[in-house]
């Protein structure tokens, strides 16, 4: 009996535009799909009129599930991997599947699309070769602060995962511990209110801290440890900061931002400058 194929399909991360032919012939055609939340994936095969079995396989059921795919897979099955959003094994249950089909000699096959780290990264802003993927931090504070020190000194742009929830106390955490690199917030990837947020790590702390609640997936980039900067005088940088709001119409506070990101210094120390006699 010939083996099957485990497809690895990468789904939208939003939009359900974001899928391609491949994907959707790869779905129509295979004995079954394995995903996350078979509510979820029910919500985008329904859209492609597309009616193939659903079995769920979440990360509580990983093991379990895996065994019973293998045994399918050895009949000659073909089975379709996905997540709820974006390429499976990503920070999403798949890679218990992915070891097993390969220690057994089945054909896994990838089926490229969206990806938050990709969609986010491209469009940031901030240097994009190298950067690191460090998915989610550790939900306690000691043990992601930990995670953070291990991480202070790293140059490469470092990328995220974070629930919404908890956004507030990560950034806090990485202006503590990496100080006021400049950060981007991504939340709502591809969605109707998607939101971009850039700015420092102290600032966008500060900021949406402000807020009294927030919704929707975060993807967070940070900029690596720049190579040592010569930090200038009092004076020197009085003088840019009037050059600033001078010559540039800056505010006080845009050219205090504009500085301490230049020289990696903090922003309120950079505003209190110019505040004193």
């Amino acid at each position: 009996m010939a083996t099957g194929i485990l497809y690895v399909v990468a789904t939208p991360i939003g939009n359900l535009e974001d899928i391609s032919t491949r994907a959707l012939r790869i779905l129509k055609e295979v004995d079954l799909i394995a995903c996350e939340d078979t509510r979820h994936t029910q919500k985008l095969l329904s859209h492609y009129h597309i009616h193939t079995r659903l079995v769920s396989y979440y990360q509580y059921v990983e093991r379990v599930r895996t065994h019973t795919l293998l045994s399918a897979l050895k009949q000659g099955k073909k089975v379709a991997l996905v997540s709820d959003a974006g390429t499976p094994g990503i920070s999403d249950p798949g890679e218990v599947l992915v070891q097993a089909a390969v220690e057994n000699g089945i054909p896994v096959v990838p089926i490229p699309g969206p990806s938050a780290v990709i969609a986010a990264l491209s469009t940031c802003g901030l240097p994009t070769s190298p950067f690191i993927f460090e998915g989610f931090l550790p939900p306690k504070s000691h043990a992601r602060q930990k995670a953070l020190q291990a991480l202070a000194q790293e140059k490469r742009t470092v990328v995220f995962y974070e629930a919404p929830h908890r956004v507030v106390e990560t950034l806090r955490d990485m202006a503590n511990i990496l100080g006021n690199r400049r950060a981007v917030v991504v939340r709502e990837l591809t969605k109707i209110h998607e939101e971009w947020v850039r700015g420092g790590l102290e600032e966008l702390q500060v900021q949406f801290a402000e807020r009294a609640s927030l919704k929707g997936e975060v993807v967070l980039i940070v900029e690596g440890k720049l190579l040592s900067i010569e930090k200038p005088s009092e004076e020197k940088l009085r003088q840019e900061i009037l050059e600033l709001m001078q010559e540039k119409g800056q505010s006080l506070k845009e050219a205090a931002k504009f500085l301490a990101h230049r020289y990696h210094l903090k922003a309120r120390d950079v505003y209190s400058l110019k505040l004193k006699k």
